[in-house]
């Protein structure tokens, strides 16, 4: 049987990882993998997820499972970390949070959740948008339409088209929206964007699901949610997906959430009970660990002073290194767009041979697609990443 399978290649992100491992430079730059690093170029372990950890293993006292829908304290913490610890749709009962692994399982989840309420649910992504969107939403048996997002040349959103294509869409048809810190292009909705977006949602009958992947990497945990809380409330039923990997440093963990809001308390309950049903299906339970971490930190008001704080040096780190990027690339073009978008990816707007042209020559990996993860830089290796794009723009 599997000897009629071919090979497939290899994912580019992947690919582009093994390159620059077995690249022998000791001065390369990795600006490709989509990671938080620091100053030393390391994916750091937060403090407050050490001290979490520590308390975990010091407590805990058994591993059994945690039931399809996780833990019930980390489903509340998160509930109120995207919504907001007042928000009257956890108060009246009207949302409900499922742990899931990481954002991708909250994805698919989701996925599966839709076509579960309408077979031939069609689903609207963003031009571009993160490339696992497509297989996670896609693989379920969803249908995908395209909505433009970004404009190639000036590398901001094309809020006009983007509106326009959406007019098109169905009453019942569903509209996936970035959060904040949008992957890959770092072009956020502004909340004046997010309030005529949630407009046309209600006008069209259309169904919100917001990824929200970056909370905190923007401009702050509360500034990243105003977009996503808008809509929420505004709106008789929406999905969330919520991930723990970027703002907890909890990548390896796989920790994330799914949110159903639902019209009625009643309807919620209905809703969720068919979604523990397909998470059963499909992995049964999630794993714990990641989950107690956050849990832990939310759940303590010591841990969590000290997380928000570490969350907001990362997130203000990003934007100091959004505007050096752009000052130190002004003499050979306008890229001011780089301090003005938010999280930790921008295109350059370079062509894949000019991309080549940086790795092959001068040791800088990134995307084809010229995607940066601009927290790759820091202060030490800014000045020669800049001459070296200046020199292949040249």
């Amino acid at each position: 049987m599997f000897e009629a399978l071919k090979p497939l290649p290899q994912d580019p992100i992947l690919q582009l990882m093994q390159t620059f491992r077995e690249d022998t430079r000791p001065d390369k730059v990795d600006l490709g993998i989509g990671v938080y690093k620091d100053d030393a170029g390391n994916t750091p372990i937060m403090a407050a997820v050490h001290e979490a950890e520590r308390r975990l293993l010091e407590g805990e006292t058994t591993k059994s499972y945690v039931g399809p829908a996780g833990a019930a304290g980390f489903n509340n913490a998160v509930a109120e970390l995207i919504l907001g610890s007042n928000s009257p749709l956890i108060r009246e009962g009207r949302t409900s949070v499922v742990q899931t692994p990481g954002g991708c399982g909250a994805l698919r989840m989701a996925a599966e959740f839709l076509r579960l309420c309408q077979r031939d649910t069609t689903v609207w992504v963003s031009t571009p948008t993160w490339a696992n969107h497509l297989p996670l939403l896609g693989g379920a048996g969803l249908t995908i339409r395209e909505y433009p997002y970004l404009n190639p040349e000036t590398l901001e959103v094309d809020f006009a088209a983007m509106l326009g294509t959406l007019e098109g869409a169905k009453a019942g048809d569903v509209v996936l929206l970035h959060g904040c810190c949008h992957n890959p292009s770092g072009a956020d909705l502004s909340l004046s964007q997010w309030q005529e977006v949630t407009s046309l949602i209600q006008r069209k009958g259309l169904l919100p699901f917001v990824d929200m992947a970056y909370q905190g990497l923007g401009e702050g945990l509360e500034a990243d949610a105003a977009g996503l809380r808008h809509l929420a409330g505004s709106v008789p039923e929406m999905l969330i997906a919520a991930s723990c990997s970027k703002n907890f440093g909890l990548y390896r963990e796989r920790t994330g959430a799914l949110a159903l809001i639902s019209a009625t308390a009643s309807i919620n309950s209905a809703a969720t009970s068919q979604l523990l049903s397909v998470i059963r299906s499909h992995y049964s339970m999630p794993p714990a660990h990641g989950a107690a971490i956050v849990e832990t930190i939310l759940g303590d008001d010591w841990l969590q002073a000290q997380w928000q704080e570490e969350l907001s040096g990362m997130c203000k780190r990003i934007l100091h290194l959004r505007h050096g990027f752009a000052d130190a690339l002004a003499p050979v073009g306008d890229f001011s767009f780089i301090a003005r978008q938010r999280g930790m990816f921008s295109f350059l707007g370079i062509s894949p041979e000019q991309v080549s042209q940086l790795r092959e020559e001068h040791g800088i990996y990134m995307l084809e697609s010229s995607r940066v993860n601009v927290a790759g830089l820091n202060d030490r290796v800014m000045p020669r990443v800049a001459d070296a794009i200046r020199d292949v723009l040249k």
